[in-house]
């Protein structure tokens, strides 16, 4: 099929839209539908797609009308009876989900692929950096807007690496072909999708198999799940303590995280993380096996480390000093959330901390509840909001009372509506404050920052 136009379907989902700019850079006529209209499908439309938020066939562009040589991308997160995406079935389009399309570029190109249950986007986002920097290069597909770029896509001429998140949910990793790939974690999620724990590890299993010969897989040690690489693949662990590649001599404090990397690739000495919170321990270790495995040097890894902004809503401080710190986590799964919390005690010693936390999801909420509670209980104090339903329709009996119910007696709670949150931001001092959360509550983060600034005026 000669593509000369792409419609997306779903256009202004973070991974979705790092393949908009994909396709306009390759001069490709694109267009597409969302739900609504954000800064990011705003951005897509001035880089030059047709977006529109109303889901009417009517408002398909006549350039995308052409079956022959158009392809419809879509998300999985669409519903089943969406009207755009049946007309392009009646009428025969080409169409693929996104991972497809992902899948079909590793096999065009050496992929460098991050997956598991959380840390994905972070680690991703790191390995692109390493090697953007690097006389290597990459192009990458991310899950996030890294700080360093103001963008989830980078593009190389040259270079035939690609950086890919691999994404377990709707098993879309399983159409990845990849010459490298880190395996970060594998705790139960979406059991939405894959109804059982074990249905879950059985498909990680099965993504280990994906690996191309000659290439490698990297886990995280104490993964549940059982690899079953093809023959030829070199296979590692990493941890943040022991495994193939880890680190020594950490050295945490005055807000600075250094440690020397070792690797059977070249220990890399004096290692500075550029976001330090105990958590990127991990996923540096894992982005810098990756770059080693792509070739870049021991100088251009420490160096790079160093200069790694971050991603939007991973760790983003957006107030850090001695009276006041805000930031927001994406943190949506309860190990992720565990990990988070740890990780702020141990850079914010001895001060209190105070999360809101969102659930996302009806049935992450069902399935996980007693282990959200138990992760939040962490927190000096937990202020809960109702449930973010994102694709889901409400489930009897599932609310945030489920949480709010199962936190220890020892932290302070509250149970609000998220509307109420600028003015209980308002109405107190936090010490530390973390916004925890994958749905919108992340749209009041600009208002929470307004508030605390103004209190120190």
């Amino acid at each position: 099929m000669q593509i000369q136009s792409v419609y997306f379907i779903g256009a202004g989902g973070i991974g979705m839209s790092a393949l908009v700019r994909y396709y306009l850079s390759r001069g490709i006529s694109v267009a597409g539908y969302d739900r609504t209209e954000t800064p990011l499908t705003a951005a897509l439309n001035a880089e030059g797609a047709s977006i529109h938020y109303e889901d009417n066939p009517a408002l398909i562009p006549a350039t995308c009308l052409e079956k022959a040589h158009t392809l419809v991308v879509y998300t999985p997160a669409i519903p089943a009876d969406h009207q755009e995406m049946a007309w392009f079935r009646t009428q025969g389009f080409t169409m693929q989900k996104r991972a497809e399309v992902l899948g079909t570029l590793t096999r065009q190109m050496r992929g460098l692929c991050v997956a598991g249950t959380h840390g994905k986007t972070t680690t991703s986002a790191m390995t692109a950096h390493l090697l953007h920097e690097s006389a290597v290069g990459c192009n990458a597909f991310l899950g996030g807007i890294t700080k360093n770029y103001g963008t989830n896509y980078l593009l190389s001429k040259d270079s035939p690496y690609v950086v890919i998140e691999a994404d377990e949910f709707d098993r879309s990793f399983h159409h990845l072909r990849p010459y490298a790939s880190v395996i970060t974690s594998t705790d139960a999620d979406h059991l939405d999708i894959y109804g059982t724990e074990e249905a879950y590890l059985d498909s990680f299993r099965h993504y280990t198999t994906l690996v191309q010969p000659g290439g490698a897989l990297i886990l995280h040690t104490g993964l549940k799940m059982h690899p079953a690489p093809q023959e030829g693949i070199r296979t590692y662990t990493y941890g943040r303590t022991e495994g193939d590649f880890h680190a020594e001599n950490v050295r945490i404090g005055g807000g600075r995280i250094v440690f020397d990397y070792i690797s059977p690739l070249g220990n890399i000495s004096d290692v500075e993380l550029g976001v330090p919170v105990s958590i990127n321990i991990d996923n540096g270790i894992a982005a810098m096996a990756l770059a080693q495995i792509a070739g870049a040097d021991a100088a251009e890894i420490r160096k790079a480390m160093a200069t790694f902004g971050g991603v939007d809503r991973r760790f983003d401080f957006k107030i850090r000093d001695n009276r006041h710190v805000l930031l927001s986590d994406y943190a949506h799964h309860p190990q992720e959330i565990a990990a988070s919390i740890r990780s702020l005690r141990e850079v914010f010693d001895g001060r209190r901390i105070t999360g809101i936390f969102q659930p996302h999801l009806y049935t992450r909420t069902r399935d996980f509840y007693p282990q959200f509670a138990e992760a939040l209980s962490l927190l000096d104090e937990v202020i809960l909001t109702e449930i973010y339903p994102a694709r889901e329709k409400p489930i009897e009996g599932v609310t945030s009372r489920l949480i709010y119910d199962r936190l220890a007696d020892r932290v302070e709670k509250r149970l609000v509506s998220k509307t109420d949150l600028p003015e209980i931001v308002e109405q107190n001092d936090y010490d530390v404050l973390v916004v925890l959360g994958a749905g919108d509550v992340e749209d009041y983060m600009g208002r929470f920052t307004e508030i605390i600034n103004a209190k120190k005026a």
